[in-house]
């Protein structure tokens, strides 16, 4: 059975004539993932509908995408790596492609004109990928005991489903999963049907708040499924493989209270649910923040979860414009396990910001001097932008900004950042303007220059 994507781009009438063709770029030129992404066009919706066996192992399906040229295009480009292609077409009628590397190239019967919202189907199957980041971590389709894990960061999405994957293009989602009955499938957003015919059972699952492609997720396998609601009717929906669900249960039970916490410290809730996934210990070597209910392999600790929560306002709401600008994401996250502590009896923030300078935070020295590795803005390489001073070193940052504030006006940026660019892309010369906008009068100048663009350690805490 095929796997259909079906790249919707839904053709009004052509205006104009005689004019240039031009093809959509083969990459966003982002300074760490330059192919990652592609010009020319917005996508505003993504539909998916897969099949998966995990005996098999391959993918089925048909994925919808609703996207508006943003140029005028004779061609353009798909992030799509492996698997596949059987056929493609744009507005249903048959589209040249050809495919070089994770790039897939098309080219429409008739070019699109600029401001033209198309439709494209693309049919593949085979079995997924899981590919390898430049730092040696797996992402993309990970295939585990009972069934499957799709992880996305930084540009993994591109192994499961064809797309803009870059995070400067967000898009809601429709993922619908069919697997063996018996077996579940979870995403992202809420659950709005579950049906089961001829033995197989399809969950479909709707995301109406933008998300990058790098949030969106699929886990296949055998959970145990909770259904909550937040004291302020959140819904929260958790899955939890069952080898996993002693170790996770204390700590799972919390998370109605981080996440009254978080909206108290960082603003409204930015999605219309909330919740995680768990799946066993090994099926992935990282946590990450998929949008809505963020994963964790093995029972997460109270700080993970806080961290991944916080993702939801920082990383997931307001996405980086660019991979450079990850201690947006991460500076925050780190940051709010700081004030998590703070407030529940642990170190102070201030306390984890001397043990960062003074080198006592990490038990091995080596971590310790990572911190001064390279600026948070400016990673060093695509290898290292998850390294500790996208982490550690971003929440230092932050609490410059906290110390010369003070907490009245700091708490007012962070939530007033949320609120600014909820559910889009922000950058690190917009952070700063924003936070010099906020607390006129005060000088930040040192903290850019020394904690956020500076080499090494600087001189003075």
């Amino acid at each position: 059975m095929a796997i259909i994507c079906v790249l919707v781009l839904a053709l009004t009438a052509c205006t104009g004539s005689g004019a240039r063709s031009k093809s959509g770029g083969s990459g966003l030129g982002d300074p760490y993932f330059p192919k990652a992404g592609n010009g020319g066009y917005d996508v505003t919706h993504y539909d998916l509908t897969l099949a998966y066996t995990p005996d098999a192992p391959e993918l089925t399906g048909t994925a919808t995408i609703t996207a508006r040229a943003t140029a005028e295009l004779s061609s353009f480009h798909l992030d799509f790596k492996g698997m596949t292609v059987e056929s493609l077409t744009v507005g249903g009628r048959n589209a040249r492609w050809s495919r070089r590397g994770q790039e897939l190239t098309v080219r429409p019967s008739s070019a699109l004109p600029e401001g033209r919202t198309f439709e494209t189907t693309v049919r593949y199957s085979g079995a997924p990928e899981t590919l390898t980041d430049p730092d040696g971590s797996e992402e993309g389709w990970l295939r585990t005991a009972d069934g499957a894990l799709a992880l996305g960061e930084p540009v993994g999405s591109m192994a499961w489903f064809p797309g803009n994957d870059h995070p400067s293009d967000k898009a809601t989602y429709d993922i619908a999963i069919t697997v063996p009955k018996g077996l579940q499938a979870v995403s992202n957003g809420e659950l709005r049907t579950e049906t089961t015919d001829n033995g197989r059972t399809t969950y479909s699952w709707h995301t109406a708040q933008p998300m990058a492609s790098y949030l969106a997720t699929v886990a296949i396998g055998h959970y145990d499924i909770t259904r909550t609601t937040t004291s302020d009717g959140l819904p929260v929906y958790v899955a939890v493989d069952p080898q996993e669900a002693a170790a996770s249960r204390k700590v799972l039970a919390r998370l109605p209270e981080i996440m009254e916490w978080e909206e108290y410290n960082f603003g409204p809730y930015p999605f219309s649910s909330t919740g995680a996934i768990v799946d066993r210990r090994g099926d992935a070597g990282y946590a990450l923040e998929t949008q809505n209910r963020p994963f964790f392999p093995g029972a997460p600790d109270t700080a993970t979860l806080v961290h991944e929560l916080a993702h939801q306002w920082y990383g997931d709401s307001v996405s980086p414009k660019t991979w450079r600008d990850m201690w947006l994401n991460e500076g925050f996250a780190t940051y709010a396990e700081w004030l998590w502590s703070e407030d529940h009896g642990g170190d102070t923030a201030q306390e984890s910001f001397d043990a960062l300078y003074d080198g006592t935070y990490f038990d091995d020295p080596s971590e310790s001097e990572a911190v001064w590795a390279f600026p948070p803005a400016r990673p060093s390489s695509a290898a290292h932008i998850s390294d500790s001073p996208v982490y550690e070193r971003g929440a230092m940052v932050l609490h410059k900004v906290r110390q010369t504030v003070g907490d009245g006006r700091f708490y007012d940026i962070v939530q007033g950042w949320a609120a600014a660019h909820r559910h889009g892309n922000a950058d690190t010369a917009e952070f700063t303007a924003y936070v010099e906008r906020m607390a006129p009068g005060k000088d930040f100048g040192g903290i850019w220059r020394d904690w956020l663009y500076g080499d090494g350690k600087p001189a003075h805490a």
